[in-house]
């Protein structure tokens, strides 16, 4: 079973705002009987220009089980912004909720069908199966009812409940997610470097002041403290090789990031275990009991 790291939002702000700006929108739309009014339409869009229904398609969920599973998925991929920070995270958000509401219009009016698009973030969601079938490695394989599984199948099972729950429905809000995936992959305009301003990030750094996990706990320190005596360690180490030591593959590292630890400390921890994978997360667990 494949987790996104430690539990909790700890390093991961955006992923907390999207979980809870989504979970509000939807039991908002909920208790006001519209959920399963609220997705996109060619009527609304395309003819009726009601373009106000845009930011309630992109947040709410129409039903329990889609919130669930939707929520659930957000939750696990804050292990991207653990990985690339939340300013860079904060592109990738944005970028793929308004490109894959585009797709869907265009799709809308392309296709002109009468039915409703199932509602909420499934852009953003399918947007992130891509970058988590390609980045994040298979770290584990083993059989069940006669089925070849990896560590990743937990995540695509539910992705797939979420398919269901809306069925066709849903169609169009996956493939446009997906496109908008792809499209922020190929790295277009540059995308995959753009990052938002630090005063900008400081408005929403200002909103979770009341967060504990916005404060550097005693643990973190400890932990800190730890892996900076890691990183000591190593240059010892380099120091007694003649300076010779391999750099950790990109692969391993995105291992242990996708565990949950953070890219420096995985780095330093595989440079001490001379790119022992598990060695290295021997060393990181042991700093984070500590």
């Amino acid at each position: 079973m494949m987790h996104g790291g430690p539990s909790g939002f700890h390093n991961a702000p955006v992923t907390r705002t999207l979980v809870i700006s989504s979970a509000i929108i939807t039991v908002t739309s909920a208790l006001r009987g519209r959920s399963r009014s609220i997705g996109l339409s060619y009527q609304d869009i395309i003819q009726n220009y009601s373009l106000w229904k845009i930011v309630p398609s992109i947040f709410a969920f129409s039903s329990s089980p889609e919130s669930i599973i939707g929520l659930y998925l957000i939750y696990y991929f804050r292990v991207f912004e653990r990985q690339i920070g939340s300013n860079k995270y904060s592109v990738f958000v944005l970028f793929n909720l308004v490109a894959s509401t585009f797709f869907q219009i265009v799709a809308l009016g392309l296709i002109k069908d009468s039915q409703v698009l199932a509602s909420g973030p499934y852009g953003f969601i399918f947007a992130s199966f891509v970058s988590f079938y390609f980045d994040i490695p298979v770290t584990s394989r083993f059989r069940m009812f006669g089925l070849n599984l990896s560590n990743k199948s937990a995540v695509y099972f539910a992705a797939f409940q979420l398919v269901l729950s809306a069925w066709r429905r849903s169609f169009i809000p996956v493939i446009s997610g997906l496109l908008a995936g792809f499209v922020f992959r190929a790295n277009l305009f540059g995308i995959c470097k753009l990052k938002f301003p630090k005063k900008l990030t400081s408005v929403f750094s200002w909103l979770f002041l009341l967060y504990p996990s916005s404060f550097p706990s005693s643990a973190n320190i400890r932990r800190n403290a730890h892996i900076s005596n890691i990183d000591h360690q190593v240059q010892r180490n380099n120091r007694s090789v003649g300076n010779f030591m391999p750099e950790p593959s990109e692969s391993s590292i995105a291992t242990l990031v996708s565990m949950g630890f953070e890219s420096n400390a995985a780095r330093q921890a595989l440079l001490q275990a001379r790119n022992d994978l598990n060695v290295a997360t021997n060393i990181l667990l042991e700093a984070q009991s500590r």
